[in-house]
């Protein structure tokens, strides 16, 4: 007799998609179980031992902000934190810690067995259980499904039931990993690879594809000669990604990377063996990521480059392996080994784990509603790298939303959808659910219009109400946050009111700073605005400043508020035009076919994705604003 069970959400996979998804929904209520193929592969970070960079420690922050847990994991974990692109506009700067692998697991699982309401399962979920809606009164356009998920079952026979699923399956759908002429049939890190759950999908009528992704080797610490190698360092003041600690909470010894590069003996030998790869050779089908792509595709692509970085970072705090990261590989061992040590400083380094590329089922997202539920099948949501999307940070991100708008619709509230300008996490879903992507997709920094307001250091005052409304941030973390946010707002407008004379102490003061004098009256703030001054500096002159001890987080939105003010104003007038047309809804059952005018190719693109607003169809390729007039006049 088969095992049968009832649940009120179920996740499957535990990856960094799924962990956040997981710990959402059961910390909104609900009775959750979260399936894994294995339990050592719990918030597993398989390739770069990191978390965060550029534009991606802007998902984290706003993770946090939302109330998920992946801030508050690397702080626990993290061996190394740096803020990148420091030398650049406040807009870009982005946080990086690298990780110690096994503990971020580690501290994840101990998160998750900690949850009152989750329940984690070591299964492989073979096939999707559906049912057709019974609701005849519920418009059956096509956007609307006319199946909805019940249950799983697992390989084993036991079945699941729940009212809502989130596939949270990583690169583990039918994965083969791949270096050279060797072919293994598992996920990472030699993980079970899950089998027989895209048959269930294909036959549910959700359309698949293959993707491919790689890692570097891995060596050993002791076989390397770091002596020809720059050290790279951590920040001398952390910064932390969870805003509910601050520097002292998470202060450690740091532990160094190592930076060296390839030079001409890597790249002839890259050269002379690129036809036993098997990404140029034809055995890799699935399409790579642009943004990261492997050693032998950047020779091949860049051949002029006399040289490519290659960092070395520790994967651990208590392990010797170190990640040779921007060697990604999928040459034949013999290769690898020859490539590695013709690095200086890996001249007789010992190789631990070869590199090698992974390939796997994933859908196209633009299956998917901007909530992140299937269009074909109601309950059934979808987040991480099964989307179509690369790094941990983005599943993580995705996991969330798909988790917080599983438990809405139980809850039978509207989906929680974050704007293009409210978050980074809103510009990559509506990329994603949107525009077609054909290779694994990964955040930037270019990708946002608004970047200027959707800074890391503000992740929160812009997205911690959301937080706190869909219950994901408690009352004292609330309270905190709105005393924050209150101290920001008096001392900016003290600032502007706080008015200094053209005196002989005031000249001095400015002179002594090499700025050039005042001849009359101006506010304190106008002085910060300056770029040789800052809040900290023009204490001397501010005499009616409060007795306040301000955290640097505070400091430095004022500096901001201030000295970006009429940049940040103008963002937010672009904003307004913006939301407009997001906020204009188009019908669900709409029929392209009705609207006259409209282009072959934009008729055909607005059918397959289904936008829900004017915005969403104006940001479809293929669809041009002439087009969006045309559905603007039959609306009316």
């Amino acid at each position: 007799m088969n095992v049968e069970e009832t649940y009120d959400i179920i996740i499957v996979g535990a990856g960094h998609a799924g962990c956040e998804a997981a710990l959402a929904a059961a910390r909104l209520g609900f009775e959750t179980i979260m399936f894994t193929v294995s339990l050592d592969s719990v918030a597993l970070m398989p390739c770069n031992p990191n978390i965060g960079g550029s534009s991606k420690g802007h998902l984290v922050r706003e993770i946090d902000a939302l109330g998920g847990e992946m801030g508050k994991n690397i702080d626990k974990t993290y061996i190394q934190s740096k803020m990148l692109n420091v030398s650049k506009g406040p807009a870009v700067h982005s946080l990086r810690a690298q990780a110690d692998k096994g503990e971020y697991t580690k501290q994840m699982r101990m998160t998750l067995q900690a949850e009152p309401h989750l329940t984690l399962r070591q299964a492989e979920v073979s096939e999707l259980i559906f049912e057709a809606l019974g609701d005849e009164n519920e418009p059956k356009g096509a956007a609307n499904s006319t199946v909805k998920v019940t249950g799983v079952k697992t390989f084993s026979g036991a079945i699941y039931h729940a009212k809502a699923v989130v596939l949270c399956t990583g690169v583990y759908l039918k994965a083969m990993c791949i270096y050279g002429d060797t072919i293994t049939y598992t996920g990472p890190n030699g993980l079970m690879a899950a089998n027989h759950l895209s048959d269930s999908m294909t036959e549910a009528g959700i359309p698949l594809r293959r993707f491919k992704t790689g890692t570097p080797p891995r060596l050993d610490k002791n076989s390397i000669d770091f002596s020809k190698m720059s050290e790279q360092k951590g920040d001398e003041h952390i910064q932390p990604f969870s805003f509910t600690n601050t520097e002292e909470d998470i202060a450690r010894d740091q532990i160094s990377c190592w930076l060296t590069y390839t030079g001409e003996e890597t790249h002839e030998i890259i050269k002379e063996n690129i036809d036993r790869s098997p990404l140029f050779s034809g055995v890799i089908k699935g399409t790579g990521p642009r943004y990261c792509p492997s050693i032998e595709d950047k020779i091949m692509k860049f051949p002029d480059k006399e040289r490519h970085q290659l960092f070395v970072e520790p994967e651990g705090e208590f392990t010797t392996e170190m990640y040779l990261d921007g060697m990604s590989s999928s040459m034949p061992e013999d290769v690898q080994y020859r490539m590695v040590h013709s690095v200086p400083g890996l001249e007789n380094a010992k190789i631990v784990r070869p590199a090698y590329a992974i390939e796997y089922d994933c859908i196209s997202a633009t299956d998917l509603k901007p909530s992140l539920e299937f269009k074909s099948v109601k309950g059934l949501f979808s987040a991480g790298q099964i989307n179509g999307s690369s790094g941990y940070e983005e599943a993580g991100a995705q996991g969330l939303m798909a988790g917080i708008n599983a438990a809405r619709l139980l809850q039978g509230k509207e989906p929680v959808v974050l704007s293009r300008s409210d978050g980074y996490i809103g510009v990559l879903i509506d990329d994603l659910v949107t525009k077609e992507t054909k290779e694994p997709y990964r955040m930037m920094t270019s990708r946002a219009e608004y970047r200027l307001l959707l800074r890391q250091d503000n992740a929160d005052l812009r997205l911690t109400d959301i937080g706190y409304e869909i219950g994901l941030i408690d009352e004292a973390r609330y309270k905190t946050f709105c005393r924050k946010r209150e101290i920001i707002n008096s001392e900016i407008e003290r600032l502007k009111s706080a008015m200094i004379g053209a005196n002989k102490e005031i000249q001095e003061f400015l002179a002594s700073n090499e700025s050039s004098p005042i001849h009359t009256a101006v506010s304190i703030a106008d002085i910060i605005r300056r770029p040789e001054f800052s809040y900290e500096k023009v204490s001397p002159i501010d005499k009616e400043r409060p007795e306040l001890e301000l955290t640097r987080e505070i400091i430095e939105q004022i500096d901001i508020s201030l000295k970006y003010e009429g940049y940040i104003e103008r963002q937010q007038r672009q904003v307004k035009q913006f939301l407009k047309m997001d906020k204009k809804k188009i019908p669900a059952d709409i029929d392209y076919s009705d609207v006259k005018n409209l282009r072959i190719e934009a008729r055909q693109k607005l059918e397959l994705i289904r936008p829900e607003t004017i915005g969403q169809a104006s940001r479809i390729s293929g669809v041009s604003p002439a087009d969006v007039n045309m559905i603007l006049l039959y609306l009316k």
